[in-house]
């Protein structure tokens, strides 16, 4: 059992994808904090460095300015930048000012930039307008960037962003169709896009926001219903790591996906937007037909998302805002036909039953068994829509059966409003600070398979993020974060009925509740009354604290950091709490011969699991030559074993004979205790790697990698086990 859950991920030279020509792929690499780094070598025209060489590193879209200078060796770093078009100034006594423009960092990237100054007054300028080069020369990380332009830009159905990120290579999507009307299967998964990287399950990535988890209840990413993640006009960029990441990452075996936000500047922009789709505009699919005749047809589809987004400058080079709101309003016809029974089966007729079966009286002429129809199976009747005259069997004859088919066109509704709003502010040249809040909620409706009950999924998101960085020197910064992410998400519930008896609660099976579920051999099953179906809740939150500092020593770029989540996720599961019955054929059911009834005999009650994770990291960067990095780091990350605030979580202590359940002898019997004794406290990661330029000139780069990479006991792996644990849920049955 302790292995479970001190599973580990390896990745060496030769199984990983370690060895990347960049010529081919440009793949800047990613710090744990979403701001960039950007460093290089001052140098003069014979190759000696500059010392004490002054860094001025402007962005032009804030005006926002952060200073360094050069050590002993001519070398200058600038940790933690906002994402953004910049321009550098270095200047020196002797030597003339050189300015670069066209710079763009982007989400967490470590861009090098290297200067070669010539002799001159300090007054003289030499600007350089060039791109900086896509080759990431520093890390050994192997990941991609989806910028804003192609955020953007690109074409996208549904407009989430997360889609972009199969656009990288090692990222495939999992699930490609929407199956929002299929149960809880969805929701048990979590919402958001089922996303493999390099090879790993959805559950084993982590999704970041401006430096914080952004996890569900499932461990899955973030989106609605339909597996979108909406807010593209609000992420200024994202980008994809899928192996290699360093030590500063934790909480992952899998793939990690880090973006940001869009931070307001100088600059006042706005924009607004409407997108439609529309089945009068669309093509008719080739399989749609209508479910009772057959004859081609066009289902109804409607989708509007629109909104907008303006930001700009409160207080012009200091502080900054930006929002942006996006609605989307959909309803869908998915066009079903199901087996129902015959006009003549509801009235006890029954033609495919052999003589030998029949619980009535047979008649050999027509081959019919005529059974008494049961009142109370009679009154259940009333679930099974009839089909019209079109779809009945012919009765006697080749073609007789005792099921017609019943079609109609469910209508699949969502509606969700998503809003974004992130604050920058520059208390000084020492201190900045930005806080993110965003808000998310969504519903989904839609009919079950006999168009009598609508039941469905509610998804309300938001988190908040707030960050704190401080530049004691210049060799000197340090980040300090701190986030909330809550998910309150309701997983297939009753909403209300189509057939008001549905909700009649004469149908009961079980005191106060509605009609129960029946299943049916032949035919299509009735799911019961409103709240009859299993359906799931949780509020998942979790409290996430960081810090982590940039510490640079000549060749030496250290990181180091402490990471505390607690998590709390409250889980309440109702399973079958109107009853299932279940019937063998067609004529049992009419003549009310179950073969099985299950009900719960308690009601549900909530589950608070509790958990914490602690990590802690050591990061060096190491220019061990000018054209080879080496990335040294080791992390240790740890995560208590979940626990249940009332107790409530069964774990089985000793199973040694079949005595009493908690009898007079404890060799069987169910308690409290933890679930598990804890093997992460073992979990020391390490992490190395390194970024060779062969031909020193900045346009090839060989990586490699070796790292470990735990798998933490999470409260989702436990979800199941602990819905309806005994002593604390009980379900009978009773077979016939």
């Amino acid at each position: 059992m302790r292995k479970l859950y001190t599973t580990k991920s390896f990745c060496v030279f030769a199984v990983c994808t370690t060895l990347a020509f960049s010529i081919f792929l440009p793949t800047p690499a990613i710090a744990q904090v979403a701001g960039a780094s950007l460093s290089g070598t001052v140098n003069d025209t014979s190759g000696g460095p500059i010392p004490n060489a002054e860094v001025s590193i402007e962005n032009l879209a804030t005006g926002v300015t952060r200073a360094t200078t050069t050590d002993k060796v001519g070398y200058y770093t600038a940790p933690n930048l906002l994402p953004g078009p910049y321009e550098v100034s270095i200047s020196a006594p002797g030597f003339a000012t050189q300015i670069q423009r066209g710079i763009t960092l982007t989400v967490g990237g470590q861009q090098v930039l290297n200067f070669t100054m010539r002799v001159g007054t300090v007054s003289e300028k030499v600007e350089v307008t060039a791109e900086l080069p896509t080759v990431q020369l520093t890390s050994s990380d192997i990941s991609a960037v989806v910028d804003s332009r192609t955020i953007r830009e690109l074409p996208l159905n549904g407009r989430s962003w997360t889609d972009l990120a199969i656009l990288q290579p090692g990222v495939s999507r999992v699930e490609t169709a929407f199956r929002a009307a299929a149960g809880t299967d969805r929701g048990e998964r979590g919402f958001g896009t089922q996303l493999s990287i390099s090879g790993g399950k959805p559950v084993q990535n982590n999704y970041r926001l401006d430096g914080i988890s952004v996890n569900d209840y499932a461990n899955g990413g973030p989106g609605n219903v339909l597996g979108a993640a909406l807010g593209v006009d609000s992420i200024q960029e994202f980008s994809v790591i899928t192996s290699n990441y360093s030590s500063e990452y934790g909480r992952t075996s899998g793939g990690v996906i880090n973006a940001i936000t869009r931070s307001g500047t100088n600059d006042f922009h706005g924009s607004a937007f409407e997108f439609l789709r529309n089945s009068a505009l669309d093509a008719r699919n080739f399989f749609d037909v209508d479910p009772t005749t057959g004859q081609p047809q066009r289902s109804p589809f409607r989708r509007n998302q629109f909104g907008g987004s303006a930001g700009g400058p409160i207080q012009k080079d200091s502080t900054f805002i930006f929002g942006n709101y996006e609605g989307l309003r959909q309803a869908k016809g998915v066009a079903q036909a199901v087996p129902v029974p015959s006009n003549a089966a509801r009235n006890g007729t029954l033609y495919t039953v052999p003589q030998s079966s029949c619980a009535g009286v047979f008649s050999p002429p027509t081959g019919a068994c005529q059974v008494t129809v049961d009142p109370a199976a009679a009154k259940y009747l009333a679930f099974w829509p009839q089909a019209p005259a079109s779809a009945q069997p012919a009765c006697p004859g080749s073609s007789c059966s005792d099921v017609a088919q019943f079609g109609f066109a469910g209508q699949q509704v969502l509606n969700e409003d998503f809003f974004t709003t992130r604050v920058d502010h520059r208390f000084s040249t020492h201190d900045s600070l930005f806080g993110t809040f965003f808000y998310d909620t969504n519903g989904y409706s839609g009919s079950d398979p006999l168009n009598q009950v609508l039941s469905g999924h509610h998804i309300d998101r938001k988190a908040f993020i707030v960050e704190e960085t401080h530049l004691f020197t210049p060799t000197l910064v340090n980040s300090l974060r701190f986030g909330y992410n809550n998910v309150n998400a309701s997983d297939n519930k009753g909403i209300s009925a189509v057939n008001p008896q549905a909700a009649d609660k004469s149908f009961a099976s079980t005191p106060g509740q509605n009609a129960a579920r029946v299943s049916v051999a032949g035919i299509q099953n009735f799911n019961g009354g409103v709240g009859s179906i299993d359906f799931f809740k949780n509020d998942y939150k979790s409290f996430q604290v960081y810090d982590d500092a940039f510490l640079t020593r000549g060749v030496h770029s250290v990181k180091f950091g402490v990471a505390v989540e607690r998590l709390h996720n409250g889980i309440t599961a109702f399973g079958n709490p109107a009853g299932n019955w279940i019937f063998g054929s067609l004529q049992n059911f009419l003549t009310n011969v179950p073969d099985n009834f299950s009900s719960a005999l308690s009601s549900a009650t909530a589950r608070n699991v509790r958990q914490t994770i602690f990590g802690l990291y050591v990061q060096d960067d190491w220019r061990f030559r000018s054209n080879l990095t080496l990335n040294i780091g080791l992390r240790y990350e740890m995560a208590t074993v979940p626990s249940e605030e009332n107790g409530k979580f069964s774990s089985l202590h000793q199973l040694t004979d079949a005595k009493p359940f908690c009898g007079t002898s404890d060799s069987f019997c169910a308690g409290v205790a933890p679930l598990f004794s804890n093997a992460t406290l073992r979990n020391f990661e390490p992490r190395i790697g390194l970024s060779w330029d062969p031909f020193r000139d900045g346009k090839t780069a060989i990586r490699a990698g070796f790292g470990m990479f735990d798998v933490l006991p999470l409260p989702y792996m436990f979800a199941f086990l602990q819905y309806r644990p005994s002593p604390f849920y009980n379900l009978g049955a009773v077979s016939n």
